[in-house]
């Protein structure tokens, strides 16, 4: 039995708590939901949180259904709002959640996300579902406000951050790695990793590589680009759904040993 296979039958009801951030269109959702799918595989029980006001992060999840979203329900009727009526079971039986955004044109979409964290919590979430494994799914290109919750908030243990080598995106990273380490003084998440979500252009492991070092962090896993993605996608699904046999599959399990393995502590 491997290691990680042990530590997982030892875990009870240890909850860890993850917030992985990355520029805009980087990859980030899919990554995201391709974690969660993979995880739920070895049993855990794992709950998703898109912290995005376009609220497409659990898409994937839910055979590319779009739920309804935390605000959504807020507005139609903050006193009646369950737990049913913004948790939402999908593949393999992760519990997805989207914040939501504020109505375009009025109001803060980081305040969105905070009015959402604070109804999770008054609903009991998270005892009442007693998951093993939170993913929090977070935009970085801005880390203030409610997207910083889960870093400043106590709310994660661990932030990883996805990235390309592409300059925007790895100078994202850098100010989402500079967030967490101010925060990380007052003993809130520490940056476990980064994931290079390969573009195929030239030069990039270096460049990710040096980054990373630059950020006091390492790399914890290459996705490689492949078409399975998209066509995985186009079903509405992960690919760990989707394309259970295939070599891109795979990479996302061991992305979820990797994940486990230094977030395990």
């Amino acid at each position: 039995m491997k290691t990680i296979d042990i530590w997982i039958l030892g875990m009870g009801n240890l909850l860890k708590k993850i917030a992985i951030y990355g520029k805009g269109g980087i990859g980030k959702s899919t990554t995201t939901s391709n974690l969660s799918a993979a995880l739920a595989e070895r049993g855990l029980r794992v709950m998703q949180i898109g912290c995005d006001p376009k609220a497409d992060s659990t898409k994937t999840l839910m055979g590319g259904r779009a739920i309804p979203t935390v605000l959504d329900r807020m507005r139609e009727g903050a006193d009646s709002v369950g737990l049913g009526d913004i948790v939402f079971e999908g593949y393999g039986g992760c519990l997805c959640v989207e914040s939501g955004g504020p109505t375009p044109g009025i109001g803060c979409a980081g305040r969105g996300i905070i009015a959402a964290f604070e109804k999770l919590e008054e609903l009991d979430a998270y005892g009442r579902f007693e998951p093993d494994v939170v993913l929090y799914d977070v935009l970085g290109d801005v880390v203030c406000g409610g997207f910083a919750m889960p870093i400043r908030g106590g709310y994660a243990d661990h932030v990883l951050i996805v990235t390309s080598a592409e300059r925007m995106a790895l100078f994202a990273a850098s100010n989402i790695a500079h967030a967490v380490e101010s925060f990380g003084s007052r003993g809130y998440a520490r940056l476990a990793g980064l994931i290079h979500n390969s573009r195929n252009i030239a030069d990039e492991d270096r460049q990710v590589a040096e980054a990373a070092e630059e950020m006091g962090t390492r790399v914890l896993k290459k996705i490689p680009r492949d078409g399975d993605v998209q066509t995985a996608e186009n079903r509405g699904c992960t690919v760990i759904e989707a394309l259970p046999e295939s070599p891109m599959a795979a990479e996302y399990r061991d992305l979820a040993d990797r994940v486990l393995e230094v977030c395990g502590g």
